[in-house]
C-alpha cells in the first residue's frame, strides 16, 4: 500500500511538471489568443484542479493494479500509454468537436494527455512491477 501511495505522489508531481511546462509556457500564447474561452486566473479552483488530479490517479492505479498483468515496466509504459491516448482524445479532440479551440490547442491537448498517460505508466512500471521490494 505504500508503495502504491508513493508511485500515485510520483505521479502527481509529474503531472503538476508536465502541465506547468505545457500550459504556462508552450501553450499560454494560445490562450492568450483566445480569451473569451477561458475563466480568469481569480475564478480557477486549486482545490477541485488538484481533487480531479487526484481521482484521475487513483482511477489509473487502480486500473493498473487490477487489470494488468505481469507487472512490469514494459507493461506499465503500454498501459499508461493507452490511457494516454484516450486522456488525449478526450481532452483535446473531444473537445474540439465541441468547442471553439483552435486546432493547434487540441493538438497540443492531445500530446500532453499521451505524454502524461506515458511517464505515469512508466512510474507505474518502475514501481509497481512484481518482485520490486
Amino acid at each position: 500500500m505504500k508503495r502504491l501511495l508513493l508511485t500515485g505522489i510520483a505521479i502527481f508531481v509529474a503531472w503538476t511538471l508536465l502541465d506547468v511546462l505545457a500550459h504556462r509556457a508552450l501553450l499560454e500564447p494560445l490562450y492568450e489568443s483566445n480569451p473569451a474561452l477561458w475563466r480568469p486566473a481569480s475564478e480557477l479552483n486549486p482545490v477541485l484542479v488538484t481533487g480531479v488530479t487526484f481521482l484521475l490517479i487513483a482511477v489509473f492505479l487502480s486500473i493498473y493494479q487490477a487489470l494488468v498483468r505481469p507487472k512490469s515496466f514494459a507493461r506499465g509504459v503500454w498501459f499508461g500509454g493507452l490511457v494516454g491516448l484516450a486522456l488525449g482524445t478526450a481532452s483535446g479532440l473531444g473537445t474540439y468537436i465541441h468547442s471553439p479551440i483552435p486546432a493547434a490547442l487540441a493538438c497540443g491537448w492531445f500530446a500532453l494527455g499521451t505524454l502524461k498517460g506515458l511517464a505515469a505508466g512508466a512510474l507505474l512500471g518502475a514501481h509497481l512491477r512484481e518482485g520490486a521490494a
